[in-house]
């Protein structure tokens, strides 16, 4: 009796908040996420991806600098899902730092068919560390030719962006979980 109720009191406050975690940064997570710019567009925007352990916190630094220059605006990195998230996910939560800047997550679709398109939701990165929750229903679509809003289901890949103006970009992201 006692190691059942430890052990509903040990997965408890995992039901009480129906949160899954996607991404902790552990376990070779170089093999999951790409870094890129808006160098593939020709744009001149540049920076670097690493994986960092500190205080017992694993998380990704992407740092670099953003120029609107030539057209760009962006540098990002990115993870495919290898697996479909269900519906009832209501959005992700990000436990993030940063240099007290305003980032995006960039999410893409199985309806994303151009390169461009996306659903963006922006988001402040603090010089702590802070958890940031995001609704799916407040992301914004970045073309007029995408539908309203989209299942999570039909997500393909998620990114943390910086995007859009000049500026020097650092942020550090330790987990992204499901609510």
């Amino acid at each position: 009796m006692k190691r059942l109720l430890f052990f509903l009191i040990l997965i408890f406050p995992f039901t009480l908040y129906g949160e899954t975690t996607m991404e902790n940064f552990k376990n070779t997570p170089e093999n999951r996420w790409q870094f890129f710019t808006d160098q593939v567009m020709g744009g001149k925007s540049y920076g670097k991806l690493n994986f960092v352990s500190e205080n017992n916190i694993k998380f990704a630094r992407m740092a670099g600098n953003v120029t609107t220059e030539n057209n760009g605006g962006f540098i990002q990195f990115r993870a495919q899902l290898s697996y479909k998230l269900k519906d009832e996910s209501n959005g992700i939560k990000l436990t993030v730092r940063g240099n007290n800047q305003d980032y995006f997550v960039h999410i893409r679709t199985s309806g994303s068919v151009l390169p461009w398109q996306y659903y963006g939701k922006k988001f402040l990165a603090t010089e702590n560390w802070s958890e940031v929750e995001l609704k799916f229903s407040d992301f914004k679509k970045s073309s007029s030719f995408m539908r309203k809003n989209f299942k999570p289901s039909s997500i393909r890949t998620i990114g943390i962006v910086a995007y859009g103006r000049d500026h020097k970009a650092q942020i550090d992201v330790s987990e992204i979980k499901l609510f």
